[in-house]
């Protein structure tokens, strides 16, 4: 996590050469949260945002109960999964929205319970061999959240790879038009078109109309039109900030500042 002026400012710097990565993610954002809004019962992201000091004073009340609970019983699968929604739940309330704009932004605090949420479900994933898939929907959620505010490209893509796998599992328990379609569109994001493709053809199944199962398909040709542009992006960007870290530039481990930021959504203090 970044500190001091970092932490209240927008997560991507668009001067120089990476100009080009953020005129190509601006429309890789546009077009998966519109095609999400569409196609799906439940906003992407955090969802109850700004819930006010009781509810979040109550949620963290919560988390660590839970919290002392797990040093007990570390493998137990369920409070494992209570805990991943208790800290996802505080995240949410710990969130910030705009009043003018109705804009929503993680607090440095909820980012932090986000990212101890994914924590949390990778033990449980460990612990169990059935996930929950009402667990894993709020997961994939918030992972998308913890991608759109990474500070690296790898840290993003971590993310993104994590919250396809989540939404895989909410996909096979529950299918859908909507699961599968937010499956296709993740699965695009992590370069592998292929299986994006696959899960693509499954939402089409579930589509009521040769119109809707058109309209599936235009939406995807676009993310996967960006998501390739993305990707070429990205390699161009981690290969300047390579050679600008061999040179004596600045470098973070080889990372480049992480695109998908551009989403409207920051980290406030």
């Amino acid at each position: 996590m970044a500190k001091g002026d970092k932490e209240g400012r927008m997560l991507f710097d668009i001067r120089g050469k990476r100009r080009n990565v953020v005129k190509v993610v601006y429309a890789i954002l546009a077009l998966l949260m519109g095609a999400s809004l569409i196609l799906l019962a439940g906003p992407i992201g955090f969802g109850g945002g700004g819930s006010g000091t009781d509810a979040a004073e109550l949620a963290e009340e919560r988390v660590e109960r839970l919290e002392e609970r797990q040093l007990e019983e570390p493998n137990d699968p369920n409070l494992l999964l209570n805990l991943t929604r208790a800290q996802i739940a505080t995240a949410n309330a710990l969130a910030e929205t705009n009043p003018a704009t109705g804009e929503i932004a993680l607090t440095v605090a909820s980012r932090q319970e986000f990212e101890k949420a994914s924590a949390t479900w990778s033990e449980y994933l460990e612990a169990t061999d059935e996930p929950a898939a009402g667990g894993a929907q709020l997961v994939s959620n918030a992972l998308f959240s913890l991608a759109q505010t990474s500070r690296t490209t790898q840290e993003a893509r971590r993310n993104i790879i994590d919250a396809a796998e989540a939404q895989r599992i909410v996909a096979e328990a529950r299918p859908s038009l909507g699961a599968l379609s937010t499956l296709s569109f993740y699965t695009a994001y992590t370069g592998d078109f292929e299986g994006a493709e696959e899960a693509l053809a499954e939402a089409k199944k579930f589509a009521n109309s040769k119109f809707e199962r058109q309209q599936l398909q235009n939406q995807f040709d676009e993310i996967e039109k960006t998501a390739r542009e993305f990707e070429k992006s990205v390699k161009e960007a981690e290969k300047a900030a390579k050679e600008g870290s061999e040179g004596g530039g600045e470098g973070e481990g080889g990372g480049v500042e992480n695109p998908f930021s551009l989403g409207g959504t920051g980290v406030t203090e």
